[in-house]
């Protein structure tokens, strides 16, 4: 019950603590101070928050925040470490930089370390495309199988990235055109044709009619036996690997107006040494092959390493 009065607000008998002159049925609330190291934490928070402002950037401008005093800032931290990042990864890439990447298997320590960050760079450059586990998707290449278009070893396997695939207003890029049937072949023919190109993965019963339509239309590219020719290309037929799907349907779709996909060319966009690693991820993923000299494999281009 509050009665007394002081100051000219009521105070509570019991507690002889002030109220705040509410009162709701008979309820007031009492006007009881703030434990002292409350305030004085609170007060060394607001003096904090001054020397705060003083010594880094604070208060936002029209096109930057104040500098502060101590002229820290959180990109400037940034960009120091990134600097201190690329010195502590300079003796390797100076090693990377040095080797031809036919020899990086010689070096087992460089070997690991280019794989490590060609994953990295994989992440952010391929994931895309070939998927986190690079396993593709329909129209976007396996990286984990053996099979191999223009070739799996590390050589093959960096001019690839370098080149790009189809790569538009890039000369050296690697280019590989399946003309479309649709006109050349009747639809009979061209169901005939596929029935043949999955019977070389046992998934369909050719005809002599299909080996023949093959032998006159794919055999050029693909091979007589249809296991597929580097030098232009062409994939390999009798794996039961299929970049658009290996349907009976999807591969007359293919004969009938064929899709062709595109790589974008990586030696303008990522360094050497980068390039070097990725390659080096990908030749580890499981396919890779071993290197193989040009004159065994002529769709392999030798560029000199410095």
């Amino acid at each position: 019950m509050a009665s007394e009065r002081r100051g000219g607000k009521r105070v509570d008998e019991a507690t002889g603590t002030e109220t705040v002159g509410h009162e709701w049925d008979g309820i007031e609330e009492l006007d009881t101070p703030m434990p002292r190291w409350w305030l004085l934490t609170f007060y060394a928070t607001m003096a904090w928050s001054l020397v705060f402002v003083i010594l880094y950037p604070s208060w936002p401008l029209i096109t930057q925040a104040t500098e502060g005093v101590l002229g820290w800032s959180s990109r400037g931290e940034l960009a120091e470490e990134l600097a201190q990042a690329e010195e502590r990864k300079a003796p390797l890439r100076q090693a990377l930089a040095r080797i031809p990447i036919e020899r990086l298997p010689d070096n087992s320590e460089v070997m690991r370390a280019a794989v490590a960050g060609g994953r990295a760079a994989y992440l952010v450059n391929c994931v895309q495309c070939h998927g986190s586990g690079a396993a593709g998707s329909e129209g976007y290449p396996n990286l984990n199988d053996d099979s191999w278009l223009w070739g799996g070893d590390l050589k093959a396997i960096e001019y690839t990235l370098v080149n790009g695939i189809r790569q538009p207003g890039h000369d050296q890029t690697r280019t590989s055109m399946m003309p479309a049937f649709r006109d050349i072949l009747p639809a009979d023919e061209v169901g005939a044709v596929a029935d043949y190109v999955l019977s070389l993965s046992g998934k369909a019963q050719g005809t002599a009619a299909g080996a023949q339509l093959f032998a006159n239309n794919c055999a050029i590219c693909h091979g007589p036996t249809g296991t597929g020719l580097r030098e232009f290309g062409a994939p390999n037929l009798a794996d039961a690997i299929w970049l658009y799907g290996g349907t009976r349907e999807q591969v007359m779709s293919q004969v009938v107006e064929p899709r062709h996909g595109v790589m974008p060319a990586w030696g303008g966009r990522l360094d050497q040494v980068t390039i070097k690693m990725l390659a080096a991820y990908v030749h580890s993923l499981g396919g890779g092959e071993n290197f193989v000299e040009v004159a065994e494999n002529p769709a392999i281009e030798v560029d000199e390493q410095p």
